[in-house]
């Protein structure tokens, strides 16, 4: 069945779903997919709008359709990655460049395209967009917009988005990975609710499975760590939404908090964050292919603060990003692409046996 729509009073959404068009046993899915891919591929908006408009100016990422050109700067660009800060999504933009073997024009650097925009930040590396998109639902909700609108512009070609986190576990220990299998919301339900013109309107939280279950096979038996598939809690708030006991107000007790997390756990939610059912509801409703990665900070079983050390807690964070660096360059390989990516390097055979004796050589300078 087509996305659920509730709505309060007088208006009717139905033309914007278009139900009449859904064809005899068609699913949800695959009305979706239709609606939203070109013949070739490439990604078609649900919004007629924007073909009639002279310039579609991508305002948060200090983009346009007429003052840059889209195709050629993303054309090729298959998949993209986000994260909260724009620190981390840089450190990542520099990690998947060595795990690729894709190396920059000689005198050039990674430069952040999205700087003049002064909100996100955006690194890309050949077929790899690393994006930061803030915190909550309201900033994901902003950026998912323009790069779904990006991808659009620019053409590309059934690209894959990639959300990587951090979290709080429950009855997870810090430093597990965990891959979103269903996005709920503050109330478990697998759905994100908007407010358009005034009504309300619940999108599902739908990510791809096939794919969570593919990032799950590529954990290695070497990992000093577990990595996990479940349920993941969407909130709109870090304290009282999450039931956190040491924010400005508190009007609960530790037994109220701890059964609502027990409650949880029953559920089969296994970490809490603030993107998930966003991230999901968009990619879902642009038939883009999503995943959630995220690493526990702790175990929220055990208290609120996230107290581990500076230094663990930046290994914690590169878990996911090495994850998904792992899907990355199996997708490029089977593709073919990655052989070409790594001929930019010259005479380097293998970029991370080059990068060991980097390090090596370093460690003796």
């Amino acid at each position: 069945m087509p996305p659920t729509i509730t709505a309060n009073k007088s208006h009717d959404f139905k033309a914007h779903y278009d139900l009449a068009h859904m064809q005899d046993g068609e699913t949800d899915d695959a009305y979706v997919q239709r609606i939203t891919r070109y013949s070739d591929g490439t990604v078609k908006l649900r919004n007629s709008n924007i073909e009639l408009m002279d310039q579609d100016i991508l305002y948060h990422l200090a983009l346009g359709s007429e003052s840059h050109d889209l195709q050629e700067m993303f054309g090729d660009v298959k998949f993209v990655c986000m994260g909260g800060t724009p620190k981390r999504m840089e450190n990542f933009a520099h990690f998947i460049m060595d795990e690729i073997g894709y190396k920059l024009p000689a005198g050039t650097q990674l430069q952040d395209i999205s700087a003049y925009s002064y909100r996100y930040s955006m690194y890309k590396v050949g077929p790899v967009l690393c994006v930061s998109h803030g915190m909550g639902t309201p900033s994901v909700s902003i950026l998912m917009h323009e790069m779904i609108k990006l991808m659009y512009h620019a053409k590309c070609i059934d690209p894959i988005f990639i959300r990587i986190g951090t979290c709080g576990g429950i009855g997870v220990e810090g430093g597990t990975v965990i891959i979103t299998e269903d996005a709920l919301d503050g109330q478990l339900r697998n759905s994100h609710e908007f407010t358009i013109l005034g009504e309300t309107v619940h999108r599902p939280a739908k990510l791809d499975k096939k794919l969570a279950r593919e990032l799950k096979s590529l954990h290695s038996a070497d990992d000093p760590y577990d990595t996990i598939i479940g349920k993941t809690q969407c909130t709109n708030d870090f304290y009282e939404g999450q039931g956190r006991l040491d924010g400005a107000f508190c009007e609960f007790s530790e037994n109220d908090k701890m059964a609502y997390l027990e409650k949880l756990r029953d559920h089969g939610v296994v970490n809490i964050e603030m993107e998930s059912t966003i991230f999901a509801a968009l990619t879902h409703h642009a038939g883009i292919k999503a995943a959630v990665v995220c690493v526990a900070l702790l175990n929220r079983l055990n208290g609120d603060q996230v107290n581990a050390p500076k230094e663990v807690m930046h290994e914690w964070q590169q878990r996911p990003q090495i994850l998904v660096s792992r899907y990355i360059r199996k997708v490029l390989t089977r593709d073919g692409q990655l052989k070409n990516l790594f001929g930019h390097q010259g005479s380097i055979k293998s970029p991370r046996r080059f990068k060991l004796v980097q390090q090596e050589s370093q460690a003796h300078e």
